[in-house]
């Protein structure tokens, strides 16, 4: 039942009736759309004692709103709001339509333009969907995961545990950060160089947060992750495109990029870069950590998936080395098991960390205490390290699998270059077959696909798109490259 008692103020001092004051306030609220036609209102007995009121007076009301025909009352049943209201006859409310306050635009001005709008994410309700490259979550360890999570509930310091607040993350996920990086990263760091946040992407955006002032030039690649560009756009920075070919970024458009602009940042994917999938080469490495030391630029390293590679040994982080405290290495565990589990981390120097978690604090006091310290106990276990190993192995499978089908069916209409690792293939399509044309037939045949319009950067059309092979099966890849040869052909 509505609190008709904070809805219905009476103004006793009023020279309108009270029982006036009450017939015209449930008016209001049925014109409102707050009380629907067809509702049932409290009895008049009831409705006095909320009001605080004598029965006559809400009587009165009643009788008041009966003779306009806005309630009906029906014998041993009650008083209901009358299906055809006065204002609207002849015509019926439409069962489950309601007129609501925020049906339409705010009544007042704000920063429309704040805020570029992202792409789509692509959930749709078609069974086949191309994804940008997540991971297979039919392989994900959840057994264990809920295991553990289960066995946290039954903890009896839970309550202590779910109450605490500490913005960098669950200490002890953060301690078994330490370990795990150094063994599969090469990171020498300790404890309060890591920070956990919910997925890489609020990394990214605290770390542009803390760095960026208007109108300070951050460099990205061309094409780059576009919810990265949006973010640095968004504080205000003026984005250097630097091309991206077959060895990751061109350090040497870089460096003279910095001779005729002052770079605040460098924004690098080293690993499967986003979109392209290409993995920034050693030579390149080296010559970006002399240009961070000359020009004293900070890094942004967004490691997005490095735990998945399948042609060779990977190449260590810029972190891995001396830098001089000027890279900002950001990584996902939601690329190694589910998207829906949103954990990230940040690892930067210790008073980098101080403030990031300060700025998470504005806006998401603590992650979820629950399921980190779970996710803590999976990687002490090793239980994280086999599902990662286990993957490879599947993921590798699946990427040569798609590269034969694109052989066999789209060629001479996609171009790609086979990734040494990751989970998604950059597929270029011929001109004369425009994506956003592919997309939309794709949708008529039940396959839903991102239209490239993500990458359009002004300067370049690519008429590409990232297709996610690793959460695909391989009756589901044969289905969707399959959907896309009749899609061009259509």
């Amino acid at each position: 039942m509505l609190p008709f008692q904070s809805l219905i103020s009476i103004d006793k001092n009023s020279i309108i009736p009270v029982y006036q004051q009450i017939a015209n306030r449930l008016v209001s609220l049925i014109r409102e759309g707050i009380i629907r036609p067809g509702s049932a209102l409290p009895g008049s007995r009831e409705m006095a004692e909320l009001l605080q009121l004598h029965r006559k007076t809400v009587v009165a009301a009643y009788e008041e709103l009966n003779a306009q025909d806005w309630i009906e009352s029906v014998p041993r049943k009650g008083v209901f709001v009358a299906q055809n209201l006065p204002e609207v006859k002849p015509r019926k409310f439409t069962e489950g339509v309601s007129v609501s306050a925020y049906a339409g635009n705010t009544g007042f001005s704000f920063n429309r333009q704040l805020i570029v709008p992202a792409p789509s994410s692509g959930v749709q309700k078609q069974r086949l969907v191309i994804n940008d490259g997540f991971p297979d979550l039919r392989l994900a360890p959840m057994e264990a995961l809920m295991r553990e999570y289960r066995s946290l509930t039954k903890n009896k310091t839970i309550h202590a545990m779910i109450e605490r607040s500490d913005p960098a993350g669950v200490y002890s996920l953060r301690e078994a950060m330490v370990p795990y990086l150094s063994s599969t990263r090469g990171l020498s760091i300790q404890t309060n160089n890591v920070m956990i946040t919910r997925g890489a992407q609020m990394a990214i955006y605290l770390a542009a947060r803390l760095l960026i002032q208007p109108g300070d030039y951050v460099a990205v690649g061309d094409p780059n992750y576009h919810l990265a560009n949006i973010v640095f756009e968004e504080a205000g920075a003026k984005l250097v495109r630097i091309p991206v070919d077959e060895q990751g970024m061109d350090i040497d458009a870089l460096a003279t990029a910095c001779k005729k602009k002052k770079i605040r940042i460098v924004y690098v994917i080293p690993h499967h870069h986003h979109p392209t999938t290409t993995t920034l080469s050693a030579d390149r490495r080296m010559q970006l950590l002399q240009l961070v030391r000359q020009y004293k630029l900070a890094v942004i390293e967004d490691d997005y998936d490095f735990s998945f590679h399948y042609d060779s040994a990977p190449i260590l982080p810029l972190a891995s080395t001396h830098h001089d405290g000027c890279v900002i290495y950001i990584g996902s565990v939601t690329k190694v098991l589910t998207p829906s589990l949103r954990i990230g981390f940040m690892v930067a120097p210790e008073n980098f960390i101080k403030q990031a978690a300060n700025l998470r604090r504005l806006i998401d006091l603590r992650g979820d205490n629950l399921m980190e310290t779970a996710i803590a106990t999976l990687i002490r276990n090793g239980d994280i390290g086999r599902h990662t190993k286990k993957s490879n192995k599947v993921y590798h499978q699946r990427r040569d699998m798609f590269c034969s089908l694109l052989d066999e069916h789209l060629s001479g209409i996609v171009n790609y270059q086979k990734p040494a690792g990751g989970m998604a293939i950059w597929a270029r399509f011929h001109r004369q077959y425009p994506l956003p044309a592919v997309a939309a037939r794709a949708l008529e045949l039940g396959l839903f696909m991102n239209n490239g319009a993500a990458y359009v950067t002004g300067k370049a059309n690519y008429n590409a798109l990232r297709v996610g092979f690793a959460s695909l099966n391989e009756k589901e890849m044969q289905e969707v490259v399959g959907v896309l040869a009749r899609a061009v052909k259509k």
